[in-house]
């Protein structure tokens, strides 16, 4: 276990040493100049000329690379070109945003998707199959920004069941700050749902026609417990694999949804950045989605042995 988290560890070094390459490289093939979107289209070229020399844009491509790793390495993300904001402090406001709103459509997503998918399992070729499956359709089928324009006009305007935009720190007021966060959790939790309910219901059907599960019929064990106790927990090496790698893109994917919501997270941040050139920002906010990706799959593979025992990390025989 040791020698494969410390491989691991290496490996995940790598990828994020060569995805700050790529980001440095792409976030400068930007169209536009980040000198001029901050000095203002006024602004004589003498001003633009020492913002970009103030901003070292006039250095080569190797040397601000390096300066880059070199900051990152300190823990400085530098400043945002378009606010002189340390980039660290707005991070560390904005992130628990998105992060409580993906650990909340996270647990939306996983608690509706098993019950559903079980309940499919369950009531096969009846009633209760059919509505999960259509909730399924419905989850993978509908953009997540047309559902949630449907619930705030629905069920902020017209019924006034949540509000339709605002954002309370969890942190501060549990309560209220769920109460907001509700809506958009379940909106941005639909598609996942969806995808854990088809996976959870077919890795559930393939596991009942077991010899061990007919083996344990006919030792007298009811199905409600035979489906509980043997298919549920053998669905969950699939839940762990789709939670495991759609995390990460619940963060990056939160974009939309905090747009909707008019969340102050990452989303907002992100979009802000981009619409302004804002390369320090960029960086940090990429280089950080793509550590969580890191991080959660890493995560995943040491989970895996967890849910099922038969399964070793460092590989069974």
């Amino acid at each position: 276990m040791i020698r494969y988290v410390a491989s691991r560890l290496w490996q995940s070094a790598l990828t994020l040493l060569l995805a700050s390459l790529v980001v440095f490289i792409g976030v400068r093939q930007l169209p536009g100049d980040p000198a001029l979107a901050m000095a203002g289209e006024e602004a004589s070229p003498e001003q633009v000329e020492a913002i970009r020399e103030q901003l070292g844009l006039n250095d080569s491509l190797t040397s601000q690379y390096f300066t880059f790793i070199g900051n990152i390495m300190r823990g400085d993300f530098g400043e945002s070109t378009r606010t002189g904001t340390p980039v660290t402090e707005l991070i560390a406001t904005t992130l628990p945003v998105t992060l409580w709103l993906s650990a909340y459509a996270i647990v939306v997503a996983v608690v509706v998707g098993i019950l559903f998918g079980v309940i499919a399992e369950r009531f096969r070729g009846r009633w209760p199959e059919w509505f999960a499956n259509g909730f399924a359709l419905v989850g993978l089928s509908v953009p997540n920004f047309w559902l949630g324009i449907l619930a705030i006009l629905y069920l902020s305007v017209t019924l006034g069941w949540f509000p339709a935009s605002g954002y309370v720190d969890v942190a501060t007021d549990p309560l209220r700050g769920l109460y907001y966060l509700t809506l958009p959790a379940v909106i941005l939790g639909t598609g996942l749902a969806a995808v854990i309910m088809r996976q959870t219901r077919a890795s559930m059907i393939e596991t009942m026609s077991t010899d061990y599960v007919r083996t344990a019929r006919a030792k007298g064990l009811g199905r409600g417990r035979v489906l509980m106790r043997y298919g549920l927990r053998n669905s969950l090496i699939v839940v762990v694999t789709i939670v495991g790698l759609q995390l990460g893109g619940l963060i990056s994917g939160a974009v939309v949804t905090e747009r909707i919501f008019a969340l102050p997270g990452f989303g907002k941040l992100t979009l802000d950045a981009v619409f302004t050139r804002d390369y320090p920002v960029i960086q940090a906010v990429v280089l950080i989605i793509t550590m969580s990706y890191i991080v959660i799959n890493l995560a995943v593979d040491i989970l895996y042995s967890v849910v099922n025992p038969k399964i070793r990390v460092g590989g069974a025989n």
